[in-house]
C-alpha cells in the first residue's frame, strides 16, 4: 500500500509538472517568430497581449503540413459557383469559415447567410474564405449558386459556393457533424452550425445556432487570420 501511494503521488506530481511546462505564451502576431514566454504579458514589439498556446508541439509544427484531422485529406471534387472544378485542398492556405445550406430554404438558411455576412463584416481580413456548401446538390447547380451569390452580394473571391455529389456532401457533413435530412422534394431539416478551419484544414471552432452572439467566433477567425498572414510573410522573405 505504501508503494502504491508513493507511485500515485509521483505520477500526479509528474503530470502536474508536465502540464505546467506545457503552458506557454506567444504574441498573436508572432512579431518575434516562434519565440514563446512562460508567463502571461505583452509582446515587447507590438504591445499586444500574449496568447496561451494550447499545444506546445504546435510551435515546431510545419505550417504547410497536412495532419490526419485535416479536411484536405478528403478526395472529393466540387463545382464552384463560377463553374470551376476544385478539391478541398485547393483552399489550403486560407482560414475557412464553412456553413452548409441550400438555396431554396425559406427558414433557417437565410438566417445562416445573415450570420455569415455579419462575421465577414466584422473580421475584415483577406486571409479568410467563406464557404457555402449546398446540401441539395441536385437543385443547387453552379448556375443556381452563382445567381444566389449575386442576389446576396457574395459574388467575390472571398465567397465560395460548392456543389458536390450526394455522397461527397454526406461525407463532408459527417466530418462537420452537421446532420441533415430531406423531408420533402425541396425541403431539408438540418443543423445550424458554422465551422472555422485553420489554414491547414483542421477544425478550430464551431458556432451553433441562429442569430447568436458571434464575438467569440470572430475573435477565433481573426486569431487564425493573423497567424496565417505571419506565416505567409515569412515564406515570402
Amino acid at each position: 500500500m505504501v508503494f502504491l501511494f508513493f507511485y500515485l503521488l509521483m505520477s500526479t506530481c509528474a503530470n502536474e509538472s508536465t502540464d505546467a511546462a506545457a503552458v506557454l505564451y506567444q504574441c498573436p502576431m508572432q512579431c518575434e517568430g516562434d519565440k514563446t514566454y512562460s508567463e502571461l504579458g505583452s509582446c515587447p514589439v507590438c504591445k499586444m497581449d500574449l496568447h496561451q498556446l494550447t499545444n506546445q508541439s504546435s510551435i515546431a509544427a510545419d505550417p504547410n503540413e497536412i495532419s490526419a484531422e485535416s479536411i484536405f485529406n478528403l478526395s472529393s471534387k466540387w463545382n464552384t459557383q463560377n463553374g470551376e472544378r476544385i478539391e478541398l485542398i485547393d483552399l489550403k492556405g486560407d482560414v475557412l469559415v464553412v456553413v452548409m445550406i441550400y438555396t431554396s430554404c425559406q427558414a433557417a438558411c437565410p438566417r445562416l447567410v445573415a450570420d455569415m455576412r455579419s462575421i465577414h463584416k466584422k473580421v475584415k481580413s483577406s486571409a479568410v474564405k467563406y464557404v457555402m456548401v449546398s446540401i441539395d446538390p441536385e437543385t443547387d447547380t453552379p448556375e443556381v449558386l452563382k445567381e444566389f451569390a449575386i442576389e446576396n452580394e457574395m459574388d467575390n473571391e472571398q465567397w465560395i459556393f460548392l456543389q458536390g455529389s450526394v455522397d461527397d456532401v454526406r461525407e463532408f457533413s459527417n466530418v462537420l457533424a452537421v446532420k441533415y435530412k430531406q423531408i420533402a422534394p425541396l425541403d431539408f431539416s438540418h443543423a445550424n452550425i458554422i465551422s472555422v478551419f485553420d489554414k491547414a484544414g483542421v477544425l478550430f471552432y464551431q458556432q451553433e445556432g441562429l442569430g447568436v452572439d458571434n464575438e467569440i467566433t470572430v475573435s477565433k477567425i481573426i486569431e487564425l487570420a493573423q497567424n496565417s498572414k505571419f506565416h505567409a510573410s515569412r515564406k515570402a522573405r
